[in-house]
């Protein structure tokens, strides 16, 4: 176990349900192998990379039985368990994994209700603190109710704390919500790809937590060279710059990224900086211009 001592504090917490989450969680899913599929190439990298997740302060895990698949969920278990009590464990169900590696939808009752209960079993615990149900953004907001029931069900029987929705629109979620609360939108956005900036403010104003991912994804070639000019401006590395600037961009904004290296996580929890004014103007401009 190491023994730096670099760790979130300062960097803020967000209240979700019963829940004081720090704004620098942590994305499992890079665990696993390639494109999330099999084991890891360094199991004992992966079990330190938790281990320093937790010592660091850090009380928000992302993670999904589908990533592997189970492999992910399997090394939380044998990593953490027993877990903190302040560890929040985030999981998303309505997707699943083929032998070629695809990630289709599988957000019938009997997917669902199996999923809910593979991530109770492999993570061993009686309840989910946080289930964020997959989806297609593309798709009308009615057809997010049929699915988004059955987990309201399985909420209301003790076992799932809290719900979210990923990859979804905003009609998508006012829809979720006159099933039961959403407690987080899980999506694609960053300082470049700013189609959520209408709901990243909505959220806010709801009281919903936002979490991005792909945070240096759909980058043009321009913005990847203005970002890294930025960077080497503040001392800091491209990854850390758009981490900073998604801390800056709204109080609901939760940080996942992921990695398989402690070197690496340290690397992102140092992301936890203010970026002057001129920074933050010019990294806003890159999105309004993309």
């Amino acid at each position: 176990m190491t023994s730096k001592t670099t760790t979130v504090a300062g960097t803020g917490t967000w209240r979700l349900g019963d829940l004081e989450l720090t704004r620098i969680g942590y994305g499992a899913m890079r665990l696993a192998g390639p494109n999330a599929w099999g084991p890891p190439n360094d199991r004992e990298e992966a079990l330190a990379v938790l281990r320093t997740v937790v010592e660091a302060g850090i009380t928000h895990i992302d993670t999904s039985d589908y990533y592997g698949p189970y492999v992910v969920n399997e090394i939380i278990r044998e990593a953490l368990h027993p877990y903190p009590a302040d560890l929040c464990i985030a999981t998303k169900v309505g997707a699943r994994r083929t032998h070629a590696r695809g990630w289709p939808a599988a957000v019938s009752r009997r997917e669902l209700v199996q999923a809910v209960h593979d991530n109770l079993t492999r993570l061993d615990v009686p309840a989910l603190d946080l289930v964020n149900l997959r989806m297609t953004r593309t798709l009308a907001a009615a057809d997010i109710v049929e699915p988004f029931t059955v987990l309201a069900e399985l909420r209301d029987q003790g076992l799932i704390r809290n719900l979210g929705v990923s990859n979804v629109g905003i009609e998508q979620v006012r829809a979720a919500r006159k099933i039961a609360p959403v407690a987080a939108v899980q999506n694609h956005y960053n300082v470049a790809s700013r189609r959520d900036d209408a709901l990243v403010d909505w959220c806010a104003e709801q009281g919903i937590a936002y979490v991005p991912f792909y945070p240096l994804g759909g980058f043009r070639p321009l913005q990847v060279e203005a970002l890294d000019r930025i960077a080497r401006d503040l001392g800091l590395t491209a990854r850390q710059t758009a981490l900073a600037w998604l801390l800056q961009r709204s109080p609901s904004i939760l940080l996942i990224p992921g990695t398989s290296s402690v070197a690496h996580l340290y690397e992102n929890i140092a992301a936890a900086v203010e970026l002057p004014g001129p920074a933050l103007r010019t990294l806003n401009a890159l999105g309004a211009r993309g």
